[in-house]
């Protein structure tokens, strides 16, 4: 039960909340700070300690095995990897939804750039996000009607950048482990370096971070099983991911000409089919794994493919990064500099760090083919 204390606080919280929001943002953008607030507070308040749930006798105890896998994992994130030794993820929240929030992602109906807004802390991001999934989609109809292709996606997991104790919660607290170090990883890694309005270099360095880190994880946890299912695992991921790629250049190519409106239309539609029809054969190939079904559960549009680049495009360049480094914190050091330059630099540095890598990597494989006994 909450105390009288308990809740003047909660109102002091919010009425706080949504008075700097309001000051911050004027009065239209009020209601979407206020439910910010409160679904974070929400989150805050339900969280306890990991070691209450595992301690209390009424805890399932499929959920302790969980949470001390988490607590394993979130032990190696700092030893390990360099990971920030906060009270990040060492709480737990149950949640009664799928997902803790819902993104809403717009483009234009001929256009891959993905609408832009700005916040305080985060900077300009291409999402908004929504505690409420009612909430997210009343707000992406007001962006359909404006004309935008518009995509509303679950999260099960975000990060507040250390600016609070983010909480593990029920909404990815069941994945398989590497899943569940993966995101803890990728999670943590925000609270180390994290760049205002440049997504793409943000989420590029966080999956090199899970990368690695899952890599590592399992060569110390894992067994001969788990590390099957997660290299299966990836090579599923890269197979999607080269799909959406193809198709997302498909479509670029075609705003990009000189066809007229109606013909960029006519050709949007084909490419879409293209995609839903290669899908198809791909899922038949990995004998049925349905496991990205649900990014077809709507009509597909510009929206769907918006963020494929932020996730994928720097990537090789921070995979060269960290092989020059050796190790994490050099890797740190080197990417905290390399924050400092101006975006177009940063990320020119990562296309030359990922090509010298891909060149190495040729050279390498023609010398081994020369070598006595290499079969042609």
């Amino acid at each position: 039960m909450r105390t009288l204390a308990h809740l003047k606080l909660r109102a002091r919280y919010l009425a706080t909340a949504g008075l700097c929001a309001g000051l911050l943002a004027g009065c239209a953008q009020f209601k979407y700070y206020f439910q910010a607030a409160q679904g974070q507070y929400a989150l805050w308040s339900d969280a306890r300690p990991v070691d209450d749930w595992i301690g209390d006798p009424s805890t399932d105890p499929k959920l302790k095995a969980r949470l001390e896998k988490a607590k394993l994992i979130r032990k190696f994130a700092v030893k390990e990897l360099g990971l920030p030794d906060n009270a990040s993820y060492k709480n737990y929240a149950p949640l009664n939804r799928q997902y803790v929030l819902w993104n809403v992602v717009a483009t234009p109906e001929l256009s891959l750039r993905p609408v832009q807004w700005c916040f305080p802390i985060a900077g300009c991001v291409s999402y908004r996000g929504y505690y409420d999934k009612a909430d997210a989609e009343a707000y992406a109809e007001e962006l359909r009607k404006e004309g935008n292709d518009v995509q509303v996606g679950g999260v099960p997991a975000y990060s507040t950048l250390g600016w609070l104790s983010d909480p593990l919660l029920s909404t990815f607290i069941n994945h398989s482990d590497a899943e569940l170090a993966r995101l803890i990883f990728h999670e943590l890694a925000h609270q180390v370096v994290y760049v205002q309005g440049d997504s793409k270099f943000n989420e590029a360095f966080a999956s090199a971070v899970e990368e690695a880190g899952v890599n590592h994880w399992l060569e110390l946890y894992g067994n001969d099983a788990m590390r099957e299912a997660y290299a299966r695992y990836n090579v599923r991921r890269q197979d999607f991911m080269d799909l959406l790629v193809k198709h997302r250049q498909m479509l670029a190519d075609n705003y990009a000409s000189k066809a007229s409106a109606r013909k960029k239309r006519e050709e949007k539609l084909r490419i879409f089919a293209a995609l839903q029809e290669e899908y198809k054969v791909l899922k038949a190939n990995w004998r049925g794994y349905n496991g990205y079904d649900r990014f077809f559960a709507e009509p597909l549009n510009n929206a769907h493919l918006a963020s494929v680049a932020t996730y994928n495009d720097l990537l090789p360049g921070f995979r060269a990064l960290l092989v020059k480094e050796k190790a994490f914190p050099q890797f740190y050091a080197a990417v905290r500099s390399m924050s400092n330059l101006p975006s177009v630099e940063r990320h020119d540095r990562l296309h030359e760090l990922a090509h010298s890598m891909a060149q190495a990597n040729e050279t390498t494989t023609a010398a081994a083919a020369k070598e006595p006994g290499a079969v042609n």
